[in-house]
């Protein structure tokens, strides 16, 4: 059975996927991180009856007997609880939002070095997974694209995880080449958005939105445009993680991408 830690135990999502932890045969939720709740138990915490769970103010102190740790905080403590968990031996599952291609490089070799895995995703729903699997393949005939990030009024970062783990993914298929270069563009060069890893990205902010991502693909006279858009719980993206925690333990260095995953899945089967 996998000790499982979950960070961002009382949030959005780390709540849902703590839960489901508890409730599965083969995992066991040996502790939680929430700095508001540091010192209590979790069930209690949750507004119910006390389920034995302790919840820490860090995750450095909260990895005693832990095998993996899934963090759902925020994109500002993300690097720093990973690779302390990294120095720990513990296996980490990224959930949150924030880390550039850089980070994602020191994790890898700071994992490497520990024997450890790490499995990262801008997105752990299942259907998103395979809207980026489906951009990899269509990227590798069709390099022209742009990529256009839509999310709600008060998400602080730009652009999501999404979208950003989409762009530094098709990159390693190719690289676009505007007919116009971005720095020669007349105007105001920020209307044509954000290049990363080479792709423009756009990032709308609007009341509405939770997290919809969608990368536009053209030729001359057709388009093909992939989209994928989140609803308003946190469901789809239980059972990715679960899927991750499952799959992380047997691997060493990082895993960019649910749809690594599942592919490797598809393929083992």
């Amino acid at each position: 059975m996998l000790s499982i830690c979950v960070a961002g135990a009382t949030g959005w999502t780390g709540r849902p996927v703590a839960e489901a932890v508890l409730g599965s045969d083969d995992l066991e939720l040996r502790s939680a991180v929430s700095r508001s709740a540091a010192g209590r138990d979790l069930g209690e915490v949750w507004h119910g009856d006390p389920n034995g769970v302790p919840v820490f103010g860090r995750v450095a102190d909260a990895l005693d007997g832990v095998d993996v740790l899934v963090d759902y905080t925020s994109h500002d403590a993300i690097l720093g609880n990973t690779l302390a968990a990294i120095a720990r031996g513990v296996s980490v599952i990224i959930g949150a939002s924030g880390l550039s291609a850089e980070d994602f490089a020191g994790i890898d070799s700071a994992a490497r070095e520990a024997g450890v895995g790490v499995v990262a995703a801008g997105n752990f729903s299942i259907t998103a997974a395979m809207a980026q699997a489906a951009a990899l393949l269509v990227a590798r005939h069709l390099p022209n694209r742009e990529i256009i990030d839509y999310a709600s009024a008060g998400k602080p970062d730009a652009p999501s995880g999404t979208a950003r783990e989409l762009a530094e993914r098709l990159a390693e298929v190719n690289v676009p080449a505007p007919q116009v270069p971005i720095g020669e563009t007349s105007g105001y060069v920020e209307a044509r958005g954000a290049t990363v890893a080479g792709t423009q990205v756009h990032s709308l902010r609007l009341p509405s939105f939770v997290v919809s991502t969608e990368v536009v693909f053209a030729l001359p006279d057709e388009r093909l445009v992939i989209r994928h858009d989140a609803g308003s719980t946190p469901t789809p993206y239980v059972a990715g993680t679960l899927l991750a925690i499952r799959a992380v333990s047997g691997r060493t260095g990082l895993v960019r991408g649910l749809d690594t995953l599942l592919l490797d899945a598809n393929a083992d089967g």
